[in-house]
Order: C-alpha cells, then sequence, then structure tokens
C-alpha cells in the first residue's frame, strides 16, 4: 500500500503545541509513524566539541512529530484533507483528496 503522507508533502500539524502550523515533510519513517517538519516542533540540543568539527554548543533542529497528529495539505481545497486512493490508467495506486476528489500525486 502507498503512503498517505510523503518526503516533500505540504502539511498542517493538528495536534499539540505546534497546532495550525503548515510546513514541508523533511523525512517521514513509516516504521516508527513519524514525520520530520521544516521548521517545526524545534529543540535544543547540546552539542559536545569533537575535534576539527565546527558544531558545537547549543543548537536547534527539529523534532518528530507523529504521523496521527498531521494532515496533507490539498493544493486546490488549499485545507487539510484526508486522502482516498484510487488507481489509475496504469493500474498505480495514486493518492486523491477526500474533499475535492482531485489527483494529490501529479
Amino acid at each position: 500500500m502507498a503512503a498517505k503522507i510523503k518526503k516533500g508533502d505540504l502539511v498542517m500539524v493538528i495536534a499539540g503545541r505546534e497546532r495550525g502550523k503548515t510546513g514541508r515533510v523533511l523525512r517521514c519513517d513509516p516504521q516508527k509513524s513519524v514525520v520530520l517538519i521544516e521548521r517545526l516542533n524545534m529543540v535544543k540540543r547540546h552539542l559536545r566539541a569533537r575535534g576539527g568539527q565546527a558544531r558545537q554548543g547549543i543548537i536547534e533542529k527539529e523534532a518528530p512529530i507523529h504521523i496521527s497528529n498531521v494532515m496533507l495539505m490539498c493544493e486546490r481545497c488549499n485545507a487539510p484533507v484526508r486522502v482516498g486512493f484510487r488507481r489509475d490508467e496504469e493500474g498505480r495506486p495514486v493518492r486523491v483528496c477526500r474533499r475535492c476528489h482531485d489527483q494529490l500525486d501529479k
């Protein structure tokens, strides 16, 4: 079965501290059911200096969000929508918007 949310999709967070914000999916891990969204759910991490590397000190990075707390944004509806599946002419499954029935995979 194809994934409902993929890397590069525009999604809206529907629950939690970042509720109502939108962003692009940077990484999706279907086994852990989490997604990483660009500039959302930022956390601070302390990095120790390691030899000649320049990254040390306190850095901010994105933390994963559970996939059940995000919804895919439809460009035609301009709203968060549920995702359905339909077969195209070649028989491959494509994602469709449940609200306007527009194909999401172009």
